[in-house]
């Protein structure tokens, strides 16, 4: 008979088993999705919380336990989601084409900023260092965790306002917060110890590293996109058919952007944008907009297994009542008050209208400049501010993603469009799958 009284795993291979697992569930759970009222972040939440509620499992994956950890890895996500938003959209670059998007970062993405950062100050009662950093790090449009609300993959069809609104948006608002979370490091660091700052802060932080964020992209796009499209030969990168072009071009426009010290998420998303645009109908654009939606479907749900968690083992803890209504002010009154006042003038309807300004959708974003804006500035009370954030993605993911699917299939009907017609993919899934269904 055997004995397994003694009877101890190999760590190793209880992570690759479950690592699989992981990975088929990333593969399988859009398709089960697809008419629920649920999301794939959902889900993930909740497995990530089971886990850790485990009594197998005695770590703790608090944000400010693995400080330098949080940082890179909530990075990595972004960039790669920026890549993926950047190469999926079809609409032409153009002052007028883009208005909405314009909209959104130039009035709304501001009056958010400013309207947390007074109610950090005035009802939270936090630094104004502080409270400016929350206001950076919850104002911006999540490019990871929308992809239900975003466009489809590359040549799909025509993008309707919404969705084209909502993908651009969460894919520049990211690089220009950033000047924001700099305010804030500024303030409390070289205020504090009454070295002049704003100079520099204009000139580096905001005219420089934004300016040479977007050329630095465009740069790297246009070389990335004649290597790829444009070399007159057969050595052409889009002669491999291999998407993993894009992440490479992610990572070299993220790394030489911020090597000279400029804005690298701004770099990567006019990266993308200008790799699009070297041919535009090309059908290797699919092929690398697959590839990216893949890892960053499997980094996004690693971290948010991290993220469930996180909750259940004490990152809430330091919330106070006047937290959790700021919360929900964030979430019902700022964000979709912000949307709706600069999307005045826009001609749209008046649900798409609100329907832009509702699925202003924080997550990984928001975790990614809190722990960066922690691990460069002295601020006590970073548990408080991660247990704000927390709470905030905890809830837009289960305010949006609940309301998400019944919204977006709404909004489709109103168009004249059939979201349960044959070749329509089940929203947030792109990629090889979304060929399966067009086919069937």
């Amino acid at each position: 008979m055997l004995d397994l009284s003694d009877w101890s795993p190999d760590p190793y291979i209880l992570v690759l088993t479950g690592l699989g697992f992981l990975i088929a569930l990333v593969a399988w759970l859009p398709l089960a999705l697809k008419r629920l009222p649920l999301s794939l972040p959902i889900v993930c939440i909740a497995l990530g919380a089971a886990l850790f509620l485990s009594p197998a499992v005695s770590d703790e994956p608090l944000p400010l336990t693995y400080p330098e950890f949080t940082e890179r890895f909530t990075e990595f996500v972004v960039i790669i989601a920026l890549m993926g938003a950047g190469l999926k959209l079809d609409r032409v670059f153009s002052w007028r084409r883009w208005s909405v998007t314009w909209r959104l970062l130039a009035i709304t993405m501001p009056m958010s900023i400013a309207a947390i950062t007074v109610l950090g100050v005035w009802g939270l009662g936090l630094p104004w260092a502080m409270a400016l950093l929350l206001g950076a790090s919850l104002a911006p449009t999540d490019p990871v965790l929308a992809a239900d609300v975003q466009v489809g993959p590359p040549k799909t069809g025509e993008e309707d306002e919404v969705r084209f609104g909502l993908t651009s948006e969460a894919g520049l608002n990211d690089g220009l917060a950033f000047p924001f979370v700099n305010l804030a490091i500024a303030l409390s660091v070289y205020a504090a110890k009454g070295e002049p700052w704003l100079e520099k802060w204009i000139l580096h932080s905001v005219l420089w590293e934004v300016g040479a964020g977007i050329v630095g992209g465009w740069l790297v796009g246009r070389i990335f996109g004649w290597l790829t499209f444009r070399v007159p030969a057969d050595t052409k990168l889009a002669q491999t058919g291999d998407g993993l072009i894009a992440i490479a071009a992610t990572f070299v426009s993220y790394g030489l952007t911020e090597i000279i010290e400029c804005y690298g998420f701004l770099a990567v998303f006019v990266t993308a944008l200008t790799l699009r645009h070297a041919h535009r109908e090309h059908d290797f654009h699919r092929e690398m907009h697959d590839v990216t939606e893949q890892v960053e479907r499997l980094a996004m749900m690693i971290l948010l297994l991290l993220f469930g968690g996180a909750l259940v083992t004490g990152l809430l803890a330091p919330l106070r009542f006047a937290d959790i209504v700021a919360a929900v002010l964030i979430l019902i009154v700022i964000r979709p008050l912000g949307g709706l006042i600069g999307l005045i003038g826009l001609d749209a309807a008046w649900r798409e209208k609100l329907t832009i300004s509702f699925f202003g959708i924080r997550g990984v974003g928001s975790f990614y400049y809190l722990a960066y804006g922690l691990n460069h500035m002295p601020v006590e009370g970073g548990e408080r501010l991660w247990a704000i954030v927390g709470l905030v993605v905890l809830l837009s993911v289960l305010l949006h993603g609940l309301t998400v699917t019944p919204v977006m299939r709404l909004l489709d009907r109103s168009r004249g469009r059939d979201p349960d017609a044959t070749g329509v993919p089940p929203p947030g899934l792109q990629g090889p799958a979304s060929e399966a269904i067009s086919e069937n």
